[in-house]
């Protein structure tokens, strides 16, 4: 895989998990999905594809962007993260406030960014 490709599906990641999120959100759900990259030593595309871990991925006909602004905001988010030290503490996994989801209980709860709340 290529940069450029991994880039990609980052940027794709952020942008269909919370492009309605403020910039801290985003650059949280990308530090989520450089974390699990990292800690499972495998290319962002796989984590991104990685059946039933982040929703947009089963749930969309198509993973193409259909609001080009927003788009843009996102891929600032992508590279505000691989800029700047994680302050997620090294979250691995997010939810929606609005939900509980059955894993949250079997991690530990770290902090609120957004609308979502992140786990490691």
């Amino acid at each position: 895989m290529t940069l450029l490709e991994g880039l990609l599906w980052l940027t794709l990641n952020v942008y269909h998990e919370a492009r309605s999120e403020p910039e801290i959100g985003q650059v949280a759900v990308a530090f989520v999905t450089l974390n699990r990259a990292n800690e499972k030593h495998r290319p962002i595309k796989e984590i991104v594809q990685e059946p039933y871990q982040f929703s947009w991925t089963f749930q969309k006909e198509s993973y193409l962007p259909d609001d080009p602004k927003a788009f843009l905001a996102c891929m600032k988010s992508v590279y505000i993260a691989l800029q700047t030290k994680d302050f997620t503490q090294g979250a691995t996994h997010y939810h929606l406030d609005s939900v509980t989801p059955y894993w949250s209980s079997e991690f530990t709860y770290l902090e609120q960014y957004g609308s979502h709340k992140f786990y490691k």
